[in-house]
């Protein structure tokens, strides 16, 4: 008893401003708790701490009777803060330190001192220090500039929150994969922030153009690298310092991580190269400037020839209709209902291995594209992820290597092989069946721009026009710019063996903007020429069964028919069975919705670049 006396007599007699039970509404006067624990609770100490204006019963309420308290009648119990700290225990009590029983008082050990941290990031990471191993976090350029007052300089809460501190959980989850990127872009995605540090400011735009920032952005980290993954999580140094993980010695070793057979041509490849940059990346500069230009040139070109040809076809059928009104009647064909053969069944089932090909490649490729867009990301979910649309996309890669393969043969045969055709294979190359374009087509084209302003009637064309033979050749430039891309990005270790690894950028630049060229020209040009023509509109169906009338014949492909007239084969072409109605209704109904899938995906991408 004479202990607690004098030590209560001790604090009162200090000058400390400890809040008075009667103007606090305390059950007990602090000073009479310091009685007794004022060995181990400076009065000083408590009075200058954050809690200093709150009486001791403020936290232990439980204590409301010191003598049942002095008799071990009332035991202190564990402090409950969220008398007071609300929105901090939500968040902690959703954390993995809840979860393991790290309360409170686990980081807040000096509770009856505790001063205001004032966003003093140094003490966080001193903190986080009494239970994790901070050592490579220290050794980074995040924690020196801490140590050198930056407020931009990074500490442990920073990226794993203050009381939220949430699970990581398997390394391999998506969680996981998240936080390798997620708390980097929240500074980095800063370019202000980035500048005036003088660090890459556009390290996150370049990164999300990327495949990896591409699948990341599109909810499947877990399925690619992120940023921790090449700059190490928490030991991260200038790629000139010989311990980051970026230095040129250990590059392959980075690399390695996710590529076995990474080698040093392979850690050439630019992670952060940015086309827009001339100076410091000339050959993606000039790469992305050249397919522009094709891409822009090829548009402007045929999107102007489509809209000519819709509106003089559109004044030829009212022209047309109003004859017929008139009681005036075109030429009547003998037998013009009659089928003759355009497309052998080898054509047909070619043409149809193009369309399931391209469309999947589409329909897996451009959610890639346009990964920033809302419908991008459910079209990638429905796929299941990046790794199975990834799995789609090559399966019709390996269907488009089929169909071009088939067309070299095919090419072949009709040079060299056939007996059909009495000709040197120089006159089959540039002769009327052949696809090869020649001086013919000059005329023709000549001749529809003359339609196109009423200067002259339509040209009448032979088996294959200008617009056909351009659509054929593209598949052989798409097939080296789109093909041969697509390898390189498909092996990059093996490629990576012999070619340095901005061959990876060039060809990321060529395979997104050639894909970008043919799946808007097949559906908006090519879909209009063959389908949506006023002489065709809504579908022209001979691609499915390989059949059209003697009087649509001559009516497009006059020229061609009074070849084979002079040639007496033209009954060699006469199709004796029609196709039947369930194989027109199969084969229309699977046209149709190839036909709706490529226009929606069209009107997609014209979304994605007004909203981007």
């Amino acid at each position: 008893m004479r202990v607690r006396i004098v030590f209560w007599m001790i604090a009162a007699a200090l000058s400390v401003a400890l809040p008075a039970a009667g103007s606090q509404g305390l059950a007990i006067d602090p000073k009479t708790c310091l009685g007794c624990h004022g060995d181990s609770i400076a009065a000083a100490g408590f009075s200058a701490s954050v809690h200093g204006s709150n009486g001791c019963t403020s936290c232990h309420a439980e204590i409301t009777d010191i003598k049942r308290h002095g008799n071990g009648e009332v035991a202190i119990k564990p402090v409950d803060c969220s008398g007071c700290h609300k929105s901090e225990t939500a968040e902690h009590g959703g954390s993995v330190h809840a979860e393991n029983g790290v309360e409170c008082i686990g980081c807040h050990t000096q509770i009856h001192t505790q001063t205001r941290w004032g966003g003093d990031k140094k003490a966080v990471s001193v903190a986080c220090a009494e239970c994790h191993d901070t050592s490579d976090y220290e050794a980074s350029i995040h924690a020196q500039g801490v140590r050198a007052g930056n407020p931009d300089a990074p500490t442990c809460t920073d990226c794993h929150q203050l009381h939220a501190i949430a699970k990581i959980g398997e390394a391999s989850s998506q969680e996981a994969r998240a936080l390798h990127t997620k708390v980097c872009v929240s500074c980095h995605a800063d370019e202000a922030m980035m500048e005036r540090n003088e660090v890459f400011p556009i390290a996150v735009g370049t990164f999300m153009e990327s495949y990896h920032g591409k699948s990341y952005e599109l909810g499947f980290p877990e399925q690619v690298a992120g940023c921790s993954d090449c700059h190490m999580a928490h030991k991260v140094l200038p790629e000139e310092d010989p311990a980051s993980s970026l230095h040129p010695d250990n590059l392959v070793t980075t690399c390695s991580a996710c590529h076995p057979k990474a080698s040093t041509q392979f850690t050439k490849f630019y992670s952060h190269g940015d086309h827009a940059d001339r100076a410091n990346y000339p050959i993606l500069y000039y790469t992305y400037i050249s397919m522009t230009g094709l891409l822009v040139g090829t548009f402007a070109v045929f999107w102007l020839h489509t809209l000519l040809w819709m509106f003089r076809g559109f004044i030829e059928n009212r022209e047309k209709e109003r004859a017929l009104a008139r009681g005036e009647h075109g030429h009547a064909i003998p037998d013009g209902h009659k089928q003759y053969m355009r497309f052998q069944m080898r054509h047909i089932f070619l043409h149809l291995t193009v369309i399931i090909s391209f469309l999947g490649l589409s329909l897996t490729g451009l959610p890639l594209k346009f990964a920033d867009q809302a419908w991008a990301h459910s079209m990638m979910a429905f796929y299941g992820g990046v790794e199975y649309a990834g799995l789609i996309h090559r399966g019709c890669a390996i269907l488009t290597f089929y169909y071009f393969l088939a067309a070299i043969i095919m090419s072949f045969d009709f040079l060299f092989v056939r007996k059909d055709i009495k000709a040197h294979w120089l006159h089959r190359l540039f002769g009327p069946e052949s696809l090869m374009p020649n001086f013919r087509d000059l005329k023709d084209i000549a001749g529809m721009v003359r339609w196109f302003f009423f200067r002259g009637p339509k040209p009448s064309f032979d088996r294959w026009t200008y617009w056909e033979k351009f659509d054929f050749l593209a598949v052989f430039w798409g097939m080296f710019a789109i093909g041969g891309s697509g390898l390189l990005l498909w092996f990059p270790e093996f490629f990576g063996q012999i070619l340095p690894g901005w061959t990876f950028n060039v060809a990321t630049i060529v395979h997104s903007d050639e894909a970008l060229l043919a799946t808007g020209f097949i559906f908006t040009v090519h879909f209009f020429n063959t389908h949506g023509r006023p002489e065709k509109f809504p579908m022209d169906f001979v691609i499915f069964n390989g059949q059209m009338s003697k009087e649509e014949f001559i009516e497009e492909r006059a020229d061609q028919w009074k070849r084979y007239e002079q040639l007496g084969i033209t009954e060699e072409f006469l199709v004796r069975r029609p196709s039947g109605a369930l194989y027109d209704f199969l084969f229309k109904g699977f046209g149709f919705l190839a036909l709706f899938t490529g226009l929606a995906l069209a009107f997609l991408m014209l979304y994605g670049f007004i909203t981007g």
